[in-house]
C-alpha cells in the first residue's frame, strides 16, 4: 500500500493511492484520522492530478545514521563504526516533493544525501532486531541534506544538517517493500551521482530499529534514516536532485537560494 498526505481541493488529509501513478491512471483515496494500523477511508476520493503530494508524515523526530556504508566512510576518509552513529535533524526541516530545497547564504557547500527512511508504525522501546519489522508501517525515500563546510567547521551536525528544507521526504509510504537490497540512485539534472544497493548497509533496518529503540522511545511517524552511499556530492541553485529507490518511487526537488 502506498500511503501520502496530500492537499487537496479541501484541505489536508492522509490517503492510500491505487493505479499507474506514472501513467496518470491512479486514485487518491482519504484516509480519516491517520494512517497507521488499518486505515479508515472517508469514501472520497480525486484523481491523482487533482492533488499536490505533501512530505508523506510529519515526525515529532527524525533520528539519522551516519556512516552506515562503508564506501561514503571511505570517501571522507573515516572509519567504519562498530555501532551505529546517530544524530537528529529537527522535524522543521522537513519538506516535501517537489518543493525547494533552500540553500542558506551562510554555507558555501550544501551536499546531497540521498537515504532509505524508515517510518515507525506504533509507539516502540528497546525492541529487538528480530521484532523490529513489525513496528515498522513502511520506508520512503529521503535526502539528508548537509552544509558540508559547516559539518567540517563545527565538529558536529546539528546546523549543518539542521536548516529549514534539509529533510525532503516522499513521494509517499510503501508498506509493502523488502528493504534487504533494493537499488538506492541519486541523479542531479540527470546525471547519476550515487547508484548502490540498501544490501551494503553495515548496520541493516532491523538492527538500527533495535540500537535507536533502545536509546529513545519512538513513536508513531517518527522517521530513522539509514545513511546514504558514495558519491554525495554538492548541488547549486538551479539544479534538480532526484532520488529512487526501487519498490518505492523517486522523490525529486528542485534546488534555490534561501
Amino acid at each position: 500500500m502506498r500511503l501520502a498526505r496530500i492537499a487537496h481541493p479541501d484541505g489536508v488529509a492522509f490517503a492510500s493511492l491505487d493505479g499507474d501513478v506514472d501513467g496518470g491512471s491512479a486514485t487518491v483515496h482519504e484516509i480519516a484520522e491517520h494512517p497507521f494500523g488499518t486505515p479508515n477511508h472517508t469514501g472520497r476520493s480525486w484523481p491523482y492530478d487533482e492533488v499536490r503530494l505533501l512530505a508523506p508524515i510529519l515526525p515529532t523526530k527524525i533520528i539519522a545514521v551516519g556512516k552506515n556504508y562503508a564506501e561514503h566512510a571511505a570517501e571522507f576518509d573515516s572509519e567504519v563504526p562498530e555501532t551505529p552513529v546517530i544524530f537528529m535533524k529537527p522535524n522543521t526541516s522537513v519538506t516535501g516533493p517537489g518543493a525547494p530545497i533552500k540553500l542558506p547564504a551562510s554555507s558555501t557547500r550544501v551536499d546531497f544525501e540521498g537515504e532509505l527512511a524508515v517510518v515507525i508504525g506504533q509507539p516502540i522501546r528497546n525492541v529487538p532486531a528480530s521484532k523490529a519489522p513489525a513496528a515498522i508501517r513502511g520506508y520512503t525515500i529521503a535526502n539528508d541534506v548537509t552544509a558540508r563546510d559547516q559539518q567540517r567547521a563545527d565538529g558536529q551536525w546539528t546546523r549543518a544538517k539542521g536548516y529549514d528544507s534539509f529533510c525532503p521526504l516522499g513521494p509517499w509510504i510503501e508498506t509493502d517493500v523488502d528493504p534487504a537490497d533494493l537499488e538506492i540512485r541519486t541523479d542531479v539534472d540527470g546525471e547519476v551521482k550515487q547508484d548502490s544497493h540498501t544490501a551494503k548497509m553495515v548496520h541493516t533496518v532491523p538492527e538500527l530499529v533495535q540500537f535507536v529503540s533502545h536509546v529513545m522511545t519512538l513513536l508513531p511517524g517518527d522517521v530513522i534514516l539509514t545513511g546514504t552511499p558514495e558519491g554525495v556530492g554538492p548541488i547549486t541553485e538551479g539544479q534538480s536532485v532526484s532520488i529512487t529507490v526501487d519498490g518505492i518511487g523517486t522523490l525529486t526537488n528542485p534546488v534555490q537560494a534561501a
